[in-house]
């Protein structure tokens, strides 16, 4: 017997589905390996960068804050701890302004969710800092089209069950 069940709720990441947000980690990371040329090749920084990423995600999780310590922590592991106080001071200003970066909804994002809000339940779930993604989601107008927002650490399968 085949049961059939009616669609009742959509849920939507935020980052790169409604606004743009990796492209900014790209550019700031390209900023932090022009820093650190003169130690090192951009694809090795990269790549040491991409190692402290993956380490620190258990401590620090994803997001903005997290990135800006694993750069931190490359570029003290890459100048064998002598990066200079001015670069530091460099890298801490590329975090803050990523943080402070100005949010606009992708293309036919906002005029997309309008039509399915009227006809569906709809769940924001996104991963994150929770001050930086409620920053984003405030500024990109389109907090109001949602049922449920959801700032999850990581996502999974028991986090979409819920």
């Amino acid at each position: 017997m085949q049961h059939s069940r009616k669609l009742t709720t959509i849920g939507f990441d935020a980052d790169d589905t409604l606004w743009q947000n990796e492209q900014f980690f790209r550019v700031t990371e390209k900023r932090f390996a022009a820093l650190l040329a003169d130690h090192a090749e951009e694809d090795r920084i990269s790549a040491r960068l991409l190692e402290a990423e993956k380490r620190n995600l258990a401590v620090y999780g994803f997001g903005i804050k997290g990135f800006t310590l694993s750069m931190i922590e490359t570029a003290i592991e890459v100048t064998n701890g002598q990066v200079p106080a001015s670069t530091i001071a460099e890298i801490l200003a590329a975090g803050r302004e990523m943080l402070s970066h100005p949010i606009e909804p992708l293309p036919h994002a906002r005029e997309t969710v309008e039509k399915l809000a009227g006809a569906y339940r709809l769940v924001l779930i996104t991963k994150g800092d929770l001050f930086d993604q409620e920053r984003k989601l405030a500024q990109s107008g389109l907090g109001e089209l949602f049922d449920a927002v959801e700032i999850v650490s990581d996502k999974s399968a028991a986090t979409y069950s819920r």
